[in-house]
């Protein structure tokens, strides 16, 4: 089979040596976290929970401003927490406590999910400029005439006109939607972005060390003359260890493609994974709406939130892994309904290869 791989040495040997300092604080700091969870977990005293609860706060508190230093040394990494004015934070941080919450159902968990992508456009876009454009939109009203409302938006047809949305399969599917689909809502014209659609996974029978990364070209569906001098988006809904990008970035620069720039749009980012991003991809940013801190063994966001993939889209069969249009159509109509331009384009990307 036509497949690339890339190994989880080779993405590590894009870290430096501060970095991996860095990493191995983190890393101890939430080894004691852990200590109190398992308190917490166990404790019949309540007097006891309450001393570990404020250990733990502490512990959480050191570890943001770990995060929030090393961000502040790596422009390329855009915490919306670090970077949005205070007041904005409590809306952040409401959210993903309901993403992460294991009694969160998936209708809700998707609502949550579409509310994430928009925080981060607006992050990524609206506040890099002072132009405007003018909405005029005629209304329901029509007594004593027909209406109509005159709205003022961000002018961003100069930042939107060139991109790209290129969808990680499966859990990144509807976030690449949801981003495309703000564009479109903020360009002028209505663009509507191509899509250039990758099959990778992990294979997750390895470590976080010994992890491997597969490509298959054979179910992905892209042309490499539409990518380049693009810029190219990229939104999943976590970003753990950066392999899945990065294989797939190498892959396209080793083909002639020079994206003009890469944004990498995540709920949740991992601090090695975000780390390893910018130390491999020279001219991407990072945009993530929280950073945590540490990797498992087998290579998850501690804590995380969970398969978000499974957690969107429901879980696959072993024996009968969706393709793309049957997952499209597991959406259902709600969703088909309102990103229906943008199932029109995956459609004649995967049909018309």
């Amino acid at each position: 089979m036509n497949k690339v791989i890339l190994k989880a040495q080779d993405l590590d040997g894009y870290l430096t040596q501060e970095d991996n300092k860095r990493i191995a604080t983190m890393d101890a700091l939430y080894r004691d976290a852990m200590v109190s969870f398992n308190i917490l977990n166990t404790s019949k005293s309540k007097q006891e929970a309450k001393k570990e609860e404020s250990r733990l706060i502490d512990l959480y508190n050191q570890m943001g401003s770990l995060m929030q230093e090393i961000c502040k040394s790596e422009p390329r990494i855009q915490v919306y927490s670090f970077v949005s004015p205070q007041e904005n934070h409590g809306e952040a941080s409401r959210l993903i406590a309901k993403l992460r919450d294991i009694n969160t159902g998936r209708n809700e968990f998707v609502y949550y999910i579409q509310r994430a992508f928009e925080m981060l456009f607006n992050l990524a876009y609206s506040a890099k400029t002072s132009q405007k454009n003018y909405l005029i939109v005629k209304t329901p009203v029509t007594v004593p005439v027909q209406n109509y409302a005159v709205h003022k938006i961000p002018n961003l047809d100069d930042q939107l006109s060139n991109t790209v949305m290129c969808v990680m399969l499966r859990g990144a599917l509807l976030p690449s939607m949801i981003i495309s689909k703000e564009i479109q809502e903020y360009s002028s014209t209505g663009y509507l972005t191509p899509f250039a659609l990758f099959k990778i996974k992990r294979d997750d029978t390895k470590s976080e060390d010994t992890m491997e990364y597969v490509l298959d070209l054979d179910r992905s569906y892209f042309n490499l003359e539409e990518l380049d001098g693009k810029d190219l988006l990229f939104a999943d809904p976590m970003n753990a260890t950066g392999g899945s990008l990065v294989t797939i970035v190498k892959f396209l620069q080793n083909n002639g493609v020079k994206p003009k720039s890469i944004k990498f749009f995540n709920v949740i980012s991992a601090l090695k994974g975000s780390l390893r991003v910018v130390r491999a991809v020279e001219n991407i940013t990072i945009y993530t709406l929280w950073m945590d801190p540490s990797l498992n063994e087998s290579a998850y966001i501690m804590p995380g939130l969970g398969d978000a993939g499974d957690r969107i889209n429901g879980k696959d069969e072993d024996e009968h892994p969706r393709d793309m249009l049957r997952l499209v159509a597991d959406y259902g109509t709600n969703i088909t309904g309102l990103y229906r331009s943008q199932i029109r384009v995956i459609e004649e990307t995967v049909l018309h290869r």
